[in-house]
């Protein structure tokens, strides 16, 4: 069995997304044993998964749960065939 996340586990994030809610969604599912991956495309959207990353934090630490995130990148297929680079990050809870 593989340890790469199913497609289900990816919340991906634009620029426009609201941190509150992509905060929300990571923060539930660690509190249910998942770790979903956050990806971010561009310099709006990296700034709304740090904002996310935070709230979760703050979601889940009344609980006990240490929630850390390890970052790193992403290639992506593009529509053309392009490799796009996306920052991806993964929460650890401890």
């Amino acid at each position: 069995m593989s340890n790469e996340p199913h497609i289900d586990d990816v919340v991906k994030v634009s620029g426009s997304s609201n941190p509150q809610s992509v905060g929300s969604i990571v923060a539930r599912s660690v509190i249910a044993g998942q770790q979903p991956k956050m990806r971010a495309i561009g310099a709006s959207a990296v700034n709304q998964a740090v904002k996310a990353c935070a709230i979760a934090r703050g979601f889940v630490a009344p609980r006990g749960v240490d929630l850390c995130f390890i970052i790193g990148f992403d290639d992506i297929a593009g529509d053309n065939g392009d490799t796009i680079s996306a920052i991806s990050f993964k929460p650890v809870a401890r």
